[in-house]
C-alpha cells in the first residue's frame, strides 16, 4: 500500500468581536456580526458558510461586545460532527493573559493562542465576521502555500477615487505587497487597470509559525494599537513576507456574470441597507439562490408565508420581495422589501423599499418607505415612517446619511 497523502491541516479564526457602533440602533443589544440578514441569515453565516463550503471544519470565532445571541446562533446553528474532530465554537474574550479585554484584532489572537497550540495547524485562515460575500478560501489557501508566503492578503479592486475609505495593496507585478496603505488619497492604480486600487478585504491566510511570531511581537509593542490590518500586515510588508490574492481570481461554482466578485462591508446603515436591495430584483446583483455554493443557517421551525385575499377586495401581494417563512401579508402590498418571519402586514398597509425584521407588525393602512424596522417593532394603524426623513429626525429615529429611516429593536410608530 502507498502512503497516505498528507494533507495540510487548516484552522480558520473569525473576528467578530467588533462593536459595530455605525449600525447602531441595529447594534444596541448584539453584535454586529449577528444583525439579522436578508430575512433568516445573521451576518456570520456568510464567512462560516464559505469557510464550510471549502472544506474547512474546524473554526473559532473570537467574540467580545454583546455576543449573547452571536453565541448562542453559533451554538444552535453551526454543529459540526465530532467524529473527525470538526467543529465552529464561538469563543468570548477569557483574559487568559491577565485582567483586559481583546485590546484589537492582533491582540484577540494573542489572548488566543492556546487554540493554536491545541490544534496544531499548519496554516491559518484569519477571516472577518461581517461581510457579504461569497468566496472559495481553498483556493486563496493553495494560492499562498504555493507562495511560500508568510501572510497572503484578498484585495478587491474598488474604483481608485475610493481609495480613501479603505486600506489599500501596493503589490509588485510577483505578487509581493510592498506598501500596505491606510486610506489614501493618492495611490498608485493597477497596472492593467489604472483607475482601479486593490482594497484590503481584511481576509488573511498565514503560515502557523509567522502569525505566531507576529502577534507576539505585537504583543511587546506599547505603542502598537494591536489591530491585525493597522499593524501585523504592514509589519509583515516590512519584512517582505506579504503577498497579495486577487478576488477577481476566486472561482466560486454556480456564480453568474452579475454576482461574481461580489462583496459588500455593511459597516454603516446605508451600505447595510443598500446591501439588501441588491438581493430583491429579477437579476439580483447577489444571488441567494446559488445552490452550487449555499450561504447556510438554521431555517426556523414556521408555516409558510400566507397572502390573503380580503373583503376590501384588497389582495395581500408582495412584488420583487423576500418573504419569509410565517409571514402574513393580509390585503396588504410588498414591493422591493425584505420581510423577515413573522412579519405582518395588515389591510391596506404600503410597504416599499424596506427591510422588516423578525416579528414586525404594520398595521392597517400604514405606510413604510425605505426603512429598516428591527425585531418586534410596531407600526400602528395609519401612521407612517421613512415618507418624510425630516419628520422622522424630529421624532428621534435616526434617519442614515441616505435618507433611510431606522428603528430600534421593540421600537413603536404611532400616529
Amino acid at each position: 500500500m502507498g502512503a497516505m497523502r498528507s494533507t495540510p491541516r487548516v484552522l480558520g479564526i473569525v473576528l467578530a468581536g467588533g462593536e459595530g457602533k455605525r449600525l447602531s440602533p441595529l447594534t444596541a443589544d448584539r453584535a454586529k456580526p449577528a444583525v439579522p440578514f436578508a430575512g433568516q441569515y445573521r451576518l456570520v453565516d456568510f464567512v462560516l458558510s464559505n469557510l464550510v463550503n471549502a472544506g474547512y471544519l474546524r473554526i473559532v470565532v473570537l467574540t467580545q461586545y454583546k455576543s449573547h445571541s452571536l453565541d448562542r446562533h453559533i451554538t444552535t446553528t453551526w454543529r459540526m460532527s465530532t467524529l473527525l474532530g470538526n467543529y465552529v465554537t464561538p469563543v468570548p474574550a477569557q483574559q487568559r493573559l491577565g485582567p483586559q479585554w481583546f485590546k484589537g484584532s492582533a491582540d484577540a489572537i494573542h489572548q488566543s493562542l492556546n487554540l493554536v497550540y491545541d490544534d496544531e495547524p499548519d496554516y491559518i485562515v484569519v477571516f472577518g465576521a461581517d461581510h457579504v460575500y461569497r468566496m472559495d478560501p481553498q483556493q486563496m489557501v493553495e494560492e499562498h502555500i504555493a507562495s511560500g508566503a508568510g501572510v497572503t492578503v484578498a484585495g478587491i479592486r474598488v474604483p481608485r477615487k475610493e481609495s480613501d475609505q479603505f486600506g489599500v495593496i501596493d503589490a509588485a507585478p510577483d505578487g509581493t505587497i510592498r506598501q500596505f496603505l491606510e486610506k489614501p488619497t493618492d495611490p498608485p492604480g493597477l497596472p492593467d487597470s489604472p483607475d482601479e486600487v486593490l482594497a484590503s478585504m481584511g481576509n488573511y491566510v498565514f503560515t502557523t509559525e509567522a502569525l505566531l511570531e507576529a502577534v507576539k511581537l505585537d504583543a511587546g509593542d506599547e505603542g502598537s494599537v494591536h489591530d491585525m490590518g493597522g499593524n501585523i500586515i504592514p509589519m509583515m510588508v516590512d519584512r517582505g513576507t506579504a503577498r497579495v490574492y486577487d478576488f477577481a481570481d476566486n472561482d466560486v461554482p454556480g456564480a453568474t456574470e452579475r454576482d461574481r466578485g461580489y462583496w459588500r462591508d455593511v459597516g454603516t446603515l446605508d451600505a447595510y441597507y443598500d446591501s439588501h436591495m441588491d438581493l430583491v430584483s429579477v437579476h439580483p446583483v447577489f444571488n441567494l439562490y446559488n445552490r452550487k455554493w449555499p450561504i447556510l443557517t438554521s431555517v426556523p421551525a414556521l408555516p409558510p408565508a400566507k397572502f390573503v385575499f380580503q373583503d376590501e377586495g384588497r389582495t395581500g401581494q408582495a412584488l420583487d420581495s423576500l418573504v419569509s417563512p410565517g409571514v402574513i401579508v393580509s390585503g396588504g402590498c410588498v414591493r422591493r422589501s425584505v420581510l423577515s418571519p413573522l412579519v405582518r402586514v395588515h389591510t391596506g398597509a404600503d410597504v416599499q423599499g424596506s427591510v422588516l425584521m423578525h416579528g414586525v407588525d404594520v398595521g392597517r393602512g400604514a405606510v413604510v418607505r425605505n426603512a429598516i424596522l428591527d425585531k418586534n417593532v410596531v407600526v400602528w394603524p395609519g401612521a407612517q415612517v421613512g415618507v418624510d426623513p425630516e419628520a422622522d429626525r424630529a421624532r428621534g429615529y435616526t434617519v442614515t446619511p441616505g435618507g433611510v429611516t431606522v428603528i430600534g429593536k421593540g421600537g413603536q410608530v404611532v400616529l
